[in-house]
């Protein structure tokens, strides 16, 4: 990263980093399509119950791995601050972090999966495959959040290019065990949905240790790399990046734990409705890869620019992000509106599901703008380190408006299913809207203290 000095050059230094960002965040999401896809062409128990078992899982790791996300902004103040043997402290007890949080997560895995399939009203099938996707899926969790550690760490500094590298790599070899592991190919076992869940783990061992060698080997990432840094413990460093990231992932958790309780709320459904509401959300996710890659691109910049005392520049990153995701939310859902047929056709063979999820994706355009403001003012906050009123505010707008709007609509109207896609686009603009007037108060209070330093 470097200074920049007007829109064009802000302008050029957010797609310089969103680019390999984007590919990466759609490398990442091809590892779930790739899983999606194949368990669906594979049969409608096996989509659904890799359905269920993602959205068990995608709240935990979402939420936890945001904890982690803070070493990002952390990182990014530090490296316009340039103090080196911060960054490196902050990279080691991240590391610290992620395999307490993985640890944990695998403890309490193993004592609550059983319980929690038993609370959903599931076909036997569905809850087999579910179970055992999740089983496989939990080989690669110390991998996963190591990684994500690494990730921010890399990202902090601005140098995003070098993990689209690692991911383009792992994507063919993510596709492969897909291929075999779940059709059973070239003497692998035949495992339905359940082998989508061994393939994503295996390939983040892969990708983990690609990445540790990069940093290790490469520069400048090996300046930071202290082993000193990993001898000198201190609990108080780890509660620096919990007090970010704490917010930070519970503004995650109760984001992807609303979808989740959705489709919980689903599965009351028959297995159609549940696979056609999958389906969809899939294909909005997919696209929500490009605002999420935006977002991630604006925190970094923004901290940069704060660590450096240029607020006036950070404000102005700001406002381009938002304003490039919103842009890019309304094409995309243009798109998936005119064609949502032919996309639905790609995930399933089943006529019944095609038509639903089409009927589904007519709510996309509203849906995806929503999530787009959300996603990059939250992140603009991120940037400046003001976590606490975001995850208040994301709280109210997700579980207080959102879960109950959407329940009465499906369960009081004559939508059905449709009324949670009106009441998950309900939440998602009230949190944006709520989120862009905390960011021109923060903003606002930054460019203050400036002028009366200046003054």
């Amino acid at each position: 990263m470097e200074q920049t000095f007007t829109y064009r050059e802000k302008i050029k230094q957010i797609f310089i980093l969103l680019i390999p960002i984007l590919i990466t965040q759609l490398g990442m999401f091809s590892m779930v399509f790739f899983n999606t896809i194949m368990s669906g062409k594979y049969s409608p128990y096996d989509l659904a119950g890799v359905a269920i078992g993602t959205s068990i899982w995608n709240p935990v790791f979402t939420g936890l791995s945001g904890i982690l996300l803070a070493v990002s902004p952390i990182v990014a103040q530090r490296y316009g601050e340039r103090n080196t043997k911060e960054i490196s402290v902050t990279l080691a007890h991240g590391i610290y972090l992620a395999l307490m949080i993985a640890i944990t997560v695998m403890i309490l895995g193993f004592f609550l999966l059983n319980p929690l399939l038993g609370l959903m009203n599931l076909d036997a099938n569905v809850k087999s495959v579910a179970h055992d996707y999740l089983i496989g899926l939990s080989i690669g969790i110390i991998p996963l959040f190591v990684f994500n550690t690494l990730r921010s760490f890399i990202y902090g500094l601005g140098k995003t290019r070098i993990v689209m590298y690692i991911l383009l790599l792992a994507l063919p070899i993510n596709l492969f065990l897909n291929y075999v592991l779940i059709y059973g190919k070239w003497m692998f076992p035949e495992l339905g949905g359940v082998g989508g869940g061994y393939a994503s783990a295996i390939t983040y061992w892969f990708i983990l240790a690609m990445t540790a060698l990069v940093i290790k080997i490469q520069e400048p990432f090996n300046q930071y790399v202290k082993l000193a840094s990993f001898k000198d413990f201190k609990w108080s460093k780890c509660s620096e990046i919990l007090k970010i990231g704490v917010p930070m992932g519970l503004s995650i958790f109760f984001e992807t734990s609303m979808f989740a309780i959705v489709t919980i709320l689903i599965s009351q459904y028959d297995v159609i409705t549940i696979a056609a509401y999958q389906t969809a959300l899939n294909i909005v996710s997919f696209l929500y890869m490009i605002p999420l890659s935006i977002s991630t691109a604006l925190t970094v910049l923004v901290g940069y620019e704060v660590g450096a005392k240029r607020n006036k520049d950070a404000r102005i990153y700001s406002f381009l992000g938002i304003g490039l995701a919103i842009l890019i939310a309304f094409v995309t859902g243009i798109l998936v509106i005119t064609f949502r047929y032919d996309v639905a056709g790609l995930y399933s063979n089943e006529t019944a599901v095609i038509q639903l999820t089409g009927h589904f994706l007519i709510y996309a355009l509203f849906f995806q703008m929503s999530d787009a403001l959300q996603a990059t003012t939250q992140a603009a906050l991120r940037g400046y380190k003001d976590v606490n009123i975001a995850f208040i505010m994301t709280l109210i707008a997700y579980w207080l408006i959102c879960l109950p709007s959407g329940y009465a609509l499906a369960r009081f109207t004559n939508l059905d299913a449709s009324g949670y896609w009106i009441g998950l686009t309900i939440g998602l603009f009230v949190a944006g809207i709520a989120l862009a007037i905390r960011l021109h108060q923060v903003q606002k209070r930054k460019f203050g203290i400036i002028q009366e330093k200046v003054s």
